[in-house]
């Protein structure tokens, strides 16, 4: 196969001023591809930068429907994408046809979600009070709120999702979605990948009559703090490690204009086994358990790497099933040889640690990651072990046992934010566990029963996210509809003339969306008394 050069999209159009080669790489054989990248130049990087916000003064006024066929636009371009590109996606990451296939049509299903909000109307967030001339002892104003794009979005893409959280992943959807012009930093795990969805994205905004720049690449190493500190840019979205999502928190609040970063990081997703639930179903929550811990070799950021239970023989004898599942797992490719390295290097610490015993698991070797189970001492998550709170990124659990339910209260309270928190119980269970409800919502943005976190629906409801280190903000959500408020911010107006106002404020209510007018939800028309 001949060699193909990638580069840069900066305001619709290609850009190759780098001399920089970045390479795609085989995830199975560590080989390279047929595909080399330009690392984006300083200036390239405050072209796109430049070019986001030329197409923000543009877009951000466009309707709602406008843009709403814009993202369907995306979705059909991403749906027309053939075998060939599965096959790619596959040899950059590993992951198997049927795991890219579903991926995809999560991924458009988010620009075809985000359309439906964009049509109803509510991420306006419409607010009316009428003037109260009358009042006593000072008359009132006309004050009236909407919200609108913050503007240009930096997009960080993720390394274990390459569609819904990469290119045209939840991130640029909700920033599109907003107003917001997106300066997308491609993964270097899957840059080929994110070449051919970059070209879906702009031949969708061709075909829709966006404006030049409203969508950006930018390949490379490096690259990425330029970005984050460019003062055009006003908002980062951000999925990957720890690390390195709190360099971009720390580079963002340092900048002259501070701006906000969306940052999902790092989760451990406790799993609390109930003893009503353990001795009705031991085998198949066991079952279930070890196969949410090996799903797409563990390289879910919902992944379950705590299991926490109270000291019974049930619950020494669910631990020994768990490790005799787990020692039959096969090892397993992960996304990139630098994976592969974190998940050793985690299982190093592990191991090397006094407080914990390893119950399963080959030795960690060669190419591919193997599943591991480990035993951690109580004390370590009391006393403020950070080895406890560190996710280990791939197929891993460590088993917890607690004395008595006031020392898994105790446990529980111990813990750092997370993503999620999955309580197995019966309704017996729930009932006398009844406080660890108002616990977990202090620390988890999604808390389960009787499923397994590994696995995220799309939708209005759904919160992924949670508080620190989970993520940057626990405000928002990085999945679901409400992800768009990270990407707007209100706007008041005060005695304005109504043909001067934005649609969505106007007196007829021209948009026909749902308004909050003095303390009521209604969709009628805003009458104004005779003065």
């Amino acid at each position: 196969m001949s060699l193909i050069t990638g580069h840069n999209f900066i305001g619709g159009q290609r850009s190759a001023a780098g001399t920089v080669i970045v390479k795609s790489v085989d995830a199975s054989t560590g080989e390279d591809l047929p595909y080399d990248f330009q690392q984006a130049t300083a200036q390239e990087v405050d072209d796109a930068s430049q070019a986001a916000h030329t197409a923000f003064l543009g877009y951000r006024t466009l309707s709602a429907p406008r843009k709403a066929e814009f993202l369907e636009a995306i979705a059909e371009e991403l749906e027309a994408l053939d075998d060939e590109f599965i096959g790619l996606v596959c040899r950059e990451t590993a992951l198997p046809a049927a795991r890219i296939q579903g991926e995809r049509a999560r991924t458009s299903g988010q620009m075809r979600l985000f359309a439906e909000v964009l049509r109803r109307g509510d991420f306006y967030g419409a607010r009316i009070d009428r003037a109260l001339p009358l009042r006593q002892p000072l008359p009132r104003p006309d004050l009236r709120q909407y919200r609108t794009a913050i503007g240009p979005v930096a997009v960080f893409g993720a390394s274990n999702f390459p569609l819904a959280f990469s290119t045209a992943g939840g991130d640029t959807a909700s920033a599109l979605a907003a107003g917001c012009p997106v300066v997308f930093k491609a993964h270097s795990g899957h840059m080929a990948t994110a070449e051919q969805v970059a070209n879906a994205i702009i031949r969708a905004a061709q075909r829709t009559g966006m404006p030049a720049g409203v969508f950006n690449m930018i390949y490379g190493s490096g690259v990425g703090e330029a970005l984050v500190k460019h003062p055009l840019i006003k908002a980062v979205g951000f999925t990957g490690s720890l690390k390195g999502g709190r360099a971009l928190c720390d580079m963002a609040a340092a900048r002259p204009e501070p701006i906000p970063v969306f940052a999902e990081m790092s989760s451990i997703n406790p799993v609390v086994i109930l003893p009503r639930a353990l001795s009705l179903r031991a085998d198949s929550i066991a079952t279930q358990l070890a196969a949410s811990v090996v799903q797409g070799c563990g390289q879910f950021c919902t992944n379950p790497g705590l299991v926490v239970g109270i000291h019974s023989d049930a619950f020494t004898a669910f631990q020994a099933e768990v490790a005799r599942l787990i020692d039959d797992q096969p090892a397993q490719t992960m996304l990139n040889a630098g994976t592969l390295r974190s998940y050793a290097a985690g299982l190093q610490h592990l191991h090397a640690h006094p407080g914990i015993h390893h119950l399963a698991g080959s030795d960690q070797q060669g190419r591919q990651a193997q599943p591991q189970l480990f035993k951690a001492d109580v004390t370590l998550l009391l006393e403020g072990d950070k080895v406890l709170q560190e996710e280990v990124f791939g197929p891993n659990s460590i088993f917890i046992e607690v004395a008595d339910p006031e020392q898994l209260n105790a446990a529980i309270a111990a813990l750092h934010g997370q993503l999620t928190a999955t309580l197995i119980g019966e309704l017996e269970d729930l009932e006398t566990f009844a406080q660890l409800t108002p616990l977990l919502e202090t620390k988890v943005g999604r808390i389960l029963v009787n499923g397994y976190p590994t696995g995220v629906e799309v939708c209005d409801a759904m919160v992924h996210g949670g508080p620190y280190p989970a993520t940057s903000d626990s405000r928002g959500t990085s999945v679901g509809t409400l992800s768009i408020d990270r990407f707007l911010r209100p706007v008041c107006f005060q005695n304005y003339p109504d043909a001067l106002l934005p649609d969505a404020l106007k007196n007829a209510n021209p948009l026909n969306i749902t308004r909050l007018v003095d303390g009521c939800h209604t969709r009628d028309s805003v009458r104004i008394p005779d003065a």
